[in-house]
């Protein structure tokens, strides 16, 4: 029977694999996942029974669906596994999983190649060291091809269909009938027998009455990082320019805390400084064309202030200091009345012409425009609407909202099982040891690479804490290593059958929370927006932006907190909890936004425990607690991980030590005597 909105038909599907999302993770699962399954069939029998679900479309969906202009993950021949965890852990201020990054160094390139072969235009230099870019015949970067760098990890390619050529390999590989999109997973649900199991997961159509109720062995919850929790810098018409993709949702950490996984790191947040109102991406300009960030006064800060580095030992003293500490450095003059700061692309692109062919100039001036129509064309809306051609007149940067994301410059997410064989603690060692509940396991590896802490629940790409700088290339590696990882784990449980803990009628009524709250008072007001039993989930989302963003280190208190400013936060985080048990959906769309909505205070509310647990500023440049206003590397060079627990609705947070697993001194200038 066809469903109606309030009556929506139920489809139960069980399977082995469940892969949630379609960004570059389950991209990436979705292609190596059908090699194991096969190999595992062939071998022992067992035939698996493979999902993919997205909530858009695999094409566009995920941080790389409007395009890039760079990898920025690929070793090459140049570094080794060790210097990419030595760069890691350097920009995100000493604590990270140097196993976790190890163990996708050593993987990443294999994605690239792949991406190349299947049609990715790869940036190279000729024979004379001339640059070009995919459209030239050079050899392949598997063959010996030389990729055009811009700096030490990025490499420049021709990729506003980069998403697309990588799902088409996905879909390819996993066969469209595997695949269903447009259906919004909003929650995992646990093993009757085995609270510490998953057992499946429920969500609903975005486009027919049709609600779906999974259940699973194992499933890949790979749904992104979080954005729209703060109120963002673009308002009226530009509510909802983001830098990060807006269907972000904190999906990914939401759920996994409510099953009951370990997160970690969820007080760190990414500040990017890019161009301003448009996001336009900046990579490009530092590191290919060279150019410097300037005051209104045209000093360059980063040398004017470079002594405040010193401050922040060791993070500050290596060859390219912690993302962090440069907008700190930033933030200074603008506080101080500099501003605005300003993309010398005037000196730049001058500077360049003395020493390039004109052929080259003119394929660099192209790129300053390609490199915003491939990943962010607003901003050339942007230039185009104020009148900015580049090589005239310099263009404003500025500090966006905070985003919680895994695998850019940022490195929360969800506590995962590393690789068994670059020397990881297995025991745990310290202090406070005693306060990590018992029953979660000990080290850093506990059975399958890439399963969180709940049993058959893996996660990657944004999803894996700890290791961050993974960008789309890593996030697709990490895809695989779950994917390889996931199969084992089903042949290994191949008797094990999934129960949910809770019946399918229970579910869909509380997936439907929103419509009945909406058809039971919709008559009671004449003006549908305005009623005293619900609230819409765009009011609600403007309220919890307004939070976070007063009282959780936004742009409005340039990302200053402190203890009691987010006790606050958290009072009026337990009333919003409260209302959005009232949010209505009046279609199928806002129920979409209801459950985003939903998934956005709970990662708002474990990145607010986090910081007001760890008792520093590990972060100055993205947040600063100016009640610890300092890096205490004696007490806190540590993870701070955390457990939620969905009956009581609280927080537990406790320490995990850190061990350095690469020697991190060779990234530091030597000391002067």
């Amino acid at each position: 029977m066809a469903g109606e909105f309030g009556n929506p038909e139920i489809v139960e599907e069980e399977v082995d694999i469940l892969l949630i999302g379609g960004g570059m993770a389950n991209c990436g699962a979705a292609y190596e996942v059908i090699r194991w399954a096969d190999a595992a069939a062939a071998e022992s029998g067992v035939n698996l029974k493979i999902r993919l679900v997205d909530k858009a479309a695999m094409d566009r969906s995920g941080a790389v669906a409007q395009g890039l202009s760079a990898i920025n993950t690929y070793i090459g021949t140049e570094q080794d596994p060790a210097d990419y965890a030595r760069m890691v852990s350097n920009d995100l201020m000493g604590i990270t999983r140097d196993d976790l990054a190890y163990d996708l160094g050593r993987h990443v390139d294999d994605s690239v190649h792949l991406f190349e072969e299947w049609g990715l235009p790869i940036w190279k230099t000729d024979e004379n060291g001339e640059r070009h870019d995919g459209s030239k015949g050079l050899p392949a970067l598997k063959d010996g091809g030389k990729p055009v760098r811009s700096g030490k990890w990025q490499i420049m390619i021709n990729g506003e269909s980069y998403k697309w050529i990588v799902a088409e390999a996905a879909k390819k590989a996993l066969g469209m009938d595997r695949i269903e999109e447009r259906i919004f997973i909003v929650k995992l649900v646990n093993d009757k027998n085995d609270k510490n199991r998953i057992a499946g997961a429920v969500g609903f159509s975005t486009r027919e009455h049709k609600l779906y109720v999974y259940k699973a062995k194992t499933i890949l919850l790979a749904a992104g990082g979080c954005v729209n929790i703060f109120r963002p810098r673009s308002v009226g018409e530009g509510t909802g320019r983001a830098w990060y993709p807006v269907w972000n949702a904190g999906s990914t950490y939401a759920m996994a805390a409510e099953a009951g996984a370990e997160l970690t790191m969820m007080e760190n947040r990414f500040v990017p400084a890019r161009f301003k109102d448009g996001y336009g991406p900046v990579g490009a300009w530092f590191l290919l064309f060279k150019a410097q960030a300037v005051n209104s006064n045209g000093e360059v800060y980063m040398q004017k202030n470079k002594e405040m580095l010193n401050d922040y030992p060791p993070y500050g003293q290596a060859a390219v200091p912690a993302s962090c500490l440069r907008n700190h450095l930033m933030l200074k003059e603008m506080k101080e009345g500099r501003g605005p700061i300003y993309m010398d692309t005037v000196t730049a692109l001058a500077k360049l012409k003395e020493t390039l062919s004109p052929r080259e100039v003119k394929h660099l001036e192209a790129e300053a425009w390609e490199d915003f129509l491939d990943m962010c064309v607003g901003q050339c809306g942007i230039w185009v609407g104020e009148n900015v051609e580049p090589e005239k007149k310099n263009s404003e940067l500025m500090p966006t909202e905070p985003y919680l994301l895994g695998s850019h410059s940022g490195c929360c997410g969800i506590w995962t099982s590393g690789p068994t064989d670059v020397g990881a603690p297995t025991t745990e060692d310290h202090a406070e040891k005693d306060k990590i509940p018992a029953y979660l396991p000990q080290g850093w590896n506990w059975g399958y690479r890439g399963m969180t802490t709940v049993k058959g629940l893996f996660t990657a790409g944004d999803g894996v804490g700890a290791s961050g700088h993974k960008f789309s290339s890593g996030s697709h590696a990490e895809g695989r290593m779950a994917a390889k990882a996931m199969v084992k784990y089903c042949v290994d449980n191949k008797d094990m059958k999934p129960e949910l803990d809770t019946d399918t009628a229970t579910l869909v009524e509380e997936i439907y929370k929103p419509v009945r709250t909406f058809l039971e008072f919709k008559d009671y007001t004449t003006a549908i927006d305005v009623n005293p039993n619900y609230i819409t989930p765009k009011m609600l989302q403007f309220r919890l932006q307004k939070i976070m963003d007063e009282y959780v280190a936004g742009v409005a208190t340039y990302y200053t907190t402190n203890e009691k400013m987010l006790q606050v936060a958290q009072e009026k985080l337990d009333m919003l909890k409260e209302d959005a048990m009232k949010m209505r959906a009046k279609d199928l769309h806002e129920l979409l936004r209801a459950w985003e909505n939903y998934h956005r205070i709970l990662t708002a509310e474990a990145h607010l425990q986090h910081i007001l647990f760890r008792q520093e500023s590990r972060y100055p440049g993205f947040y600063y607690r100016m009640d610890k206003n300092f890096v205490d590397e004696q007490n806190w060079k540590c993870f701070v991980n955390s457990v939620y627990d969905k009956d009581t609705k609280k927080w537990n947070c406790f320490k995990r030590k850190h061990y350095d697993l690469v020697d991190k001194s060779k990234l530091f200038k030597p000391a002067a005597h």
